[in-house]
């Protein structure tokens, strides 16, 4: 077998790419959809509170209308943000959730246990403790928003951290955070759904099906998915239930198998490379040379089967839905007045539930359920790390945002009162979670795992 190489020699680059490499390598650092997302933020909590703040919320709530007729969509701004690019935001949830249970740290049941143990604590624990605070009150309905990681944050402090941070750390809050995405979709579908119009979700469920189908019938062509996918989505959002979980239904029917494997992959590559070599004679130019040309054309297509559509779906998605999508988001709900008695905000049953859920319960509930998992050999920690690092960790689990943001918006519809109080409770809480994880985990030390299981044994 030929020795592996140990990288790629890179393309040389063109005069254009090389004034936007620096943007590309911001775009590729993994702290970068945080701090985009931290920056829209600001821009939309200073707007709401300059002497243009009006501006603001007129806005959002500027009337968009797609269709005509009968079959006319019209909504204000913030709706189609929230029900229809969110539903985006949701598609690339479920691709994630799909694939790390495929092959990902969800993957078998030992891997998963530790992982699956923290997050239902990391969800069980706030809701509760928001609940003791709010039970009989007017924002009852908000136990919900503590419950959840905004993953993109959480993992740009880790990148903040560099090398002391073990992979298997990383690992392990990503798959925290997958099973913690998947929590908040169901909270949403079973508990935050309008009344039900069963004849549209009837709909819904006949497009789902449809889905199905055309995956188990190995249909690749994403013009497939994007159709039926619009319509699924048209179907939710007329059905009562929330229209983002569309997106997740949709995710879990993208193939994730390739049409040929690796050994097929290489013999057809090596094949088409010849016969590119061989018909070098025939013209001294890519763009005259047909035999090239078709070879090339061949070389795409082997590539294209290579590659499973979740997976090339996924990549595709990823930087417009943490540049664009979710900035987005915030900029259109992060925007809370901060006029007024901000000291009573804050202390505030809902902001206070949600503070306490989000820094007390998040790392409680994490750590407990985490610990519980390894002393009932469910699970162990991951190499390299220490019960330390995993507090550490579950502090970061605290930094709710998004999705949090998210949740409140169906928590407290047509309550702008009990929504800026969430709002401030989740920017003070996420704000402190961030710091305080940042803090105990640069002062934790990788261990060697090897001298770990010679201590443990």
């Amino acid at each position: 077998m030929a020795a592996h190489p140990t990288a790629i020699p890179p393309q040389p680059l063109t005069p254009f790419q090389r004034v936007l490499s620096p943007f590309a390598r911001f775009a590729r650092a993994e702290s970068s959809g945080g701090i985009v997302l931290i920056a829209a933020a600001l821009v939309a909590i200073m707007w709401a509170n300059s002497p243009w703040a009006e501006s603001y919320h007129h806005l959002w709530e500027t009337q968009v209308t797609l269709g005509a007729g009968q079959y006319a969509l019209s909504y204000p701004l913030h709706y189609w943000i929230n029900d229809g690019l969110m539903a985006v935001f949701f598609f690339l949830v479920g691709l994630e959730i799909k694939r790390e249970f495929l092959v990902g740290e969800l993957a078998s049941v030992r891997r998963a246990a530790l992982p699956i143990a923290a997050a239902l604590g990391g969800m069980i624990v706030p809701a509760l403790i928001y609940a003791a605070l709010n039970a009989g009150g007017a924002g009852e309905a908000g136990w919900g928003i503590p419950m959840a990681t905004d993953i993109a944050f959480a993992l740009g402090v880790l990148a903040l951290l560099g090398p002391r941070i073990p992979l298997s750390l990383k690992v392990f809050l990503a798959a925290l955070a997958i099973v913690d995405d998947l929590g908040a979709v169901l909270v949403i579908a079973v508990f935050y759904t309008d009344q039900i119009s069963w004849s549209a979700l009837g709909v819904g469920m006949t497009v789902l099906a449809a889905l199905v189908v055309a995956a188990r019938l190995e249909a690749r062509a994403p013009l497939v998915y994007v159709t039926l996918g619009l319509v699924l989505w048209v179907a939710f959002l007329k059905s009562g239930v929330h229209a983002t979980v569309a997106g997740v239904l949709l995710a879990l029917t993208i193939p994730a198998r390739t049409r040929i494997d690796t050994g097929e992959f290489l013999e057809r590559g090596r094949r088409i490379l010849d016969y590119f070599d061989a018909s070098g004679r025939e013209g001294t130019d890519v763009l005259t040379n047909r035999d090239q040309q078709a070879a090339i054309q061949e070389m795409e297509n082997a590539c294209e089967a290579a590659q499973a559509p979740l997976q090339r779906i996924e990549h595709e998605l990823h930087y417009p839905v943490a540049f664009f999508i979710i900035p987005l988001f915030a900029l259109a709900n992060a925007g809370v007045h901060l006029g007024g008695n901000l000291g009573e905000a804050v202390t505030n049953p809902v902001a206070l539930g949600i503070f306490l859920g989000l820094v007390v319960g998040k790392p409680v509930g994490i750590t407990l359920f985490a610990w519980l998992a390894v002393k009932m050999n469910l699970a162990a920690l991951p190499a390299g790390t220490t019960w330390r690092s995993i507090r550490g960790v579950s502090l970061l689990g605290g930094i709710g945002f998004t999705m949090s943001l998210f949740i409140a918006g169906l928590a407290f519809p047509g309550a702008p009162v009990l929504n800026e109080d969430a709002k401030i409770g989740i920017f003070a809480a996420s704000l402190v979670a961030g710091i305080v994880g940042y803090l105990v985990l640069r002062g934790a030390r990788p261990v060697d795992e090897t001298a770990r299981t010679a201590v443990e044994g």
